[in-house]
């Protein structure tokens, strides 16, 4: 008797220390799951949205715009919904190489200055400075002529020795004049004519734009910029897709994207455009140069999370598991029919025959028998004591 009892204690303390044990972890974890809510840093970083960006240059040039100035506010703007991996343009070659009217205005403006400023009819406010050397010039085609003669030379010169070089050589000379040639194209731009077009190609490239040509073809780019889009999509190279684009014919794209769970972006000036309707978000060009879009951007990151979180949460249908409960299910209905019922319902009525009397009066003392009977006798004592 002894031993049973030092055993049972023993049992119900090491069964305490146990769940007190796994108490404390189930304690420790839950507080751990608080602090992750409620401290932001210990959150583990989520991996953001890779973007692609892609730009109908047929349906919308920069036009009036400075090319440069536009592709980095479109940067911009697509950076707020994660991080931008393609930024791919497309477009024939009589869009590169048109020039919109009011870059025609503004070039013929440029000239009349010049011929003022040489007569000396006209001086300037300030002197021209040249970005690359820093001298100053009191007329702007004496800084045309310098750049072209000094600048523009040196240029040449970089590149014939880098595009003559081959292996670890042109890699070094790459290294050694990146600057160098950064610095020349933000001044060219600013003081150089461009020889095709408006610059629009060299901008973008400027810009960190993929640019490409096709044919002067009737939906040439379209295609091209189709095909391009569908193919990063079935790579699942990004998770956002921003179309810069009026144009209907992208809508069958955009819906495509939307059926891979992928979040869409349309950039347009058309308001109510079928394009726009199809998308996640809509922006307008004024909205991408003002900033406005980077600012709505926000929110709208904010509800594509919600969604996801929702989609989540959400019943999804697994075979293998209502597989299980099904046949589980079978078994215990299998094992109902082969049992007898008639032999359990004829145990229970058995049960009721043994019994005397009803089943709501109390068995009397004659009823019951001697052991029962002195068994009840010393509870009554014992209640009494």
């Amino acid at each position: 008797m002894v031993s049973i009892l030092k055993f049972r204690s023993i049992f119900f303390i090491t069964l305490e220390s146990t769940s007190g044990l796994t108490y404390g972890a189930s304690r420790h974890c839950h507080f751990a799951s608080e602090d992750w809510g409620k401290n932001p840093k210990l959150i583990p970083n989520e991996k953001p949205n890779r973007v692609g960006l892609f730009w109908d240059l047929d349906n919308k040039p920069p036009n009036s715009i400075p090319p440069y100035e536009v592709a980095n506010k479109l940067r911009v703007a697509a950076s707020s919904f994660g991080v931008v991996r393609y930024t791919v343009a497309y477009a024939n070659s009589h869009t590169f190489s048109h020039v919109p009217q009011v870059v025609r205005e503004r070039r013929k403006e440029r000239q009349l200055l010049n011929r003022l400023e040489n007569k000396g009819v006209i001086k300037p406010n300030e002197p021209y400075l040249c970005r690359v050397c820093g001298r100053k010039f009191y007329t702007n085609e004496k800084l045309v002529n310098h750049f072209k003669q000094l600048h523009e030379r040196e240029h040449v010169k970089r590149m014939n020795r880098i595009e003559s070089a081959r292996g670890s050589r042109r890699v070094k000379l790459v290294a050694k004049y990146s600057m160098k040639m950064e610095k020349y194209k933000k001044a060219a731009s600013a003081v150089l004519t461009p020889k095709v077009g408006y610059g629009l190609a060299d901008e973008l490239k400027r810009a960190g734009f993929w640019v490409q040509t096709v044919l002067d073809k009737p939906q040439a780019a379209d295609l091209a910029l189709k095909s391009h889009m569908v193919d990063i999509m079935d790579h699942r190279r990004v998770e956002c897709v921003v179309l810069v684009s009026d144009d209907s014919d992208f809508v069958d794209v955009i819906k495509e994207a939307r059926l891979r769970c992928l979040k869409t972006v349309v950039i347009g000036d058309t308001d109510d455009g079928v394009l726009k309707r199809t998308a996640d978000a809509a922006f307008s060009w004024e909205e991408i140069l003002m900033g406005k879009a980077k600012k709505e951007a926000v929110s709208v990151v904010k509800n594509w999370k919600d969604r996801d979180i929702l989609k989540r949460l959400e019943w999804s249908y697994n075979p293998d598991v209502d597989k299980k409960k099904l046949n589980l299910e079978d078994t215990i209905a299998e094992s109902f029919e082969d049992g007898n019922m008639d032999d359990i319902c004829g145990e229970a009525d058995d049960a009721h025959k043994d019994d005397k009397g009803s089943w709501w009066e109390l068995d009397s003392d004659d009823d019951v028998p001697n052991g029962q009977s002195s068994k009840l006798s010393i509870l009554s004592v014992n209640r009494r004591s």
